[in-house]
């Protein structure tokens, strides 16, 4: 009867307490922090610079080259 407390405890006492703690701390991590949300509001906004910039790009091309784009896509 002394042995069944040792072995309870081993197997299925400690096995559980572990699941249950890192099912814990899943659930914790499972949200975006405010550092991350920031980063990803600095990388949209240098995403939109980035694509007014190829916009300004493409209209003075298309101003000095016009035919630039057909050119381009013939070549693939």
């Amino acid at each position: 009867m002394d042995e069944a407390i040792p072995i309870l405890l081993v197997v299925v006492v400690i096995p559980l307490w572990i699941i249950f703690h890192y099912i814990t701390k899943w659930k914790q991590m499972n949200g975006i922090t405010a550092e991350d949300e920031a980063s990803l509001g600095d990388l949209r906004t240098a995403a939109d610079r980035l694509e007014d910039r190829l916009r300004t790009m493409e209209r003075i091309m298309d101003d000095e080259v016009p035919d630039w784009r057909s050119r381009h896509h013939d070549k693939f």
